[in-house]
């Protein structure tokens, strides 16, 4: 194994783009994936002339340029915004929470009307002026209560299998609240999906005869001769489970997808609808060929039930859940990393950090840089 100069284990953006960098600077490097196919969670597969995301709806959306430039070598993007939709009990508001989604729970037509009303619900609330202790009450304190008992409240509580006055404040943070019209959910500047889907840019990443890749292979089937023979590992599994989980789990969420192909050629009228009532089992229902502006065969389409998880050893695991506890258990296993002086440890699982897809880039290009310096 001595010609390989590098082991990267996992084919996700950030095993792939150090790969791609390691490449361009003249380094062999050997690429393992359990999956039987490259990309990781930003899989896409065709079906019908869609791009389905098999591994849930993946917007790209950044304000960093650089960044920008650099996913816009590996394929072309389209203008999608992200403006989910919130379906409670049959009931449909625009998200983000702007003035379409006032003026439908309230009848009201002006900013300052909608801001009125907020600011009264939060005063009724009576949750004071201290900096929110959970989840309940920062939303509360960001749009007060009807929209977070409507909106918010049971669409968290399915997707983090934990009550909202159990959850940290910072996981809804950044709840974007707008006093227009904007249904745009995000504020960056950059946004669109790739044409073509996502598989595309890890390939063209890979595409070089210094890179080797092999699916279908497990890290751990073979951990101890991996270390032993190549000099250097860029590791972007789950950090515990390299150290078997000797100072104990970190938690995480999984998913559970259920596809379908549909004989209709619209089916809900939107690429993603989240369903926010605690009663319905799954937490939003993704419509593919919306992502490409229906794109693909005519009176078919493939539509996705995204089920939230409990994690337990075997499952995939989709969210780090970086509450108090389990951040300080990272901090410990980061420690012991620093005994495997070989390995770097990158990604959304070898950080234990939720990533969106444009962190996971500057993170790989940022270990480049130390790596290459």
């Amino acid at each position: 194994m001595t010609k390989y100069d590098y082991l990267i284990v996992g084919t996700g953006l950030f095993g792939a783009t150090f790969a791609y960098e390691a490449a361009k600077r003249g380094k062999r490097v050997k690429v393992i994936e359990k999956r039987d196919h490259i990309a990781g969670n930003i899989y896409t597969k065709e079906q019908d002339g869609i791009q389905v995301h098999q591994y849930g709806a993946h917007i790209f959306h950044t304000s960093d340029k650089d960044i920008w430039d650099y996913i816009q070598q590996f394929a072309e993007f389209n203008r999608y915004t992200n403006s989910p939709v919130a379906n409670y009990k049959g009931e449909l508001y625009n998200l983000p929470f702007n003035m379409n989604t006032f003026n439908k729970l309230w009848g009201v037509t002006t900013p300052a009307e909608a801001k009125a009303t907020i600011d009264a619900q939060k005063k009724a609330a009576n949750i004071g002026d201290h900096t929110p202790k959970n989840l309940e009450e920062q939303a509360i304190s960001l749009i007060g209560t009807d929209i977070y008992t409507k909106l918010i409240k049971g669409y968290t509580e399915k997707q983090w299998g934990q009550k909202a006055t159990d959850l940290p404040a910072f996981i809804i943070r950044r709840l974007p609240v707008r006093y227009t019209f904007d249904n745009n959910y995000f504020n960056d500047t950059y946004q669109g999906i790739p044409i073509g889907g996502y598989t595309q840019i890890v390939e063209k990443m890979l595409d070089n005869d210094l890179i080797d890749v092999e699916t279908g292979v497990d890290f751990f089937d073979n951990k101890a001769q991996y270390i032993k023979d190549y000099p250097r590992i860029i590791f972007t599994g789950m950090i515990d489970q390299f150290f078997d989980y000797q100072l104990g789990e970190l938690q995480y969420r999984s998913l559970r997808f259920e596809t379908s192909e549909v004989d209709v050629d619209n089916y809900q009228g939107n690429a993603v609808i989240n369903y926010t009532d605690a009663e319905t089992p799954y937490t939003r229902v993704i419509e593919h060929k919306h992502f490409e502006f229906g794109k693909g065969q005519k009176d078919k389409t493939i539509v996705t039930r995204e089920y939230p998880a409990t994690w337990k050893r075997g499952d995939e695991p989709y969210y780090p859940i970086n509450n108090k506890q389990n951040n300080d258990l990272y901090t410990q296993y980061r420690k012991l990393a620093e005994s495997e002086p070989t390995v770097l440890f990158g990604g959304r699982l070898g950080m234990y950090r939720y990533y969106d897809m444009h962190q996971v880039i500057h993170a790989a290009l940022t270990a480049v840089d130390t790596e290459f310096k």
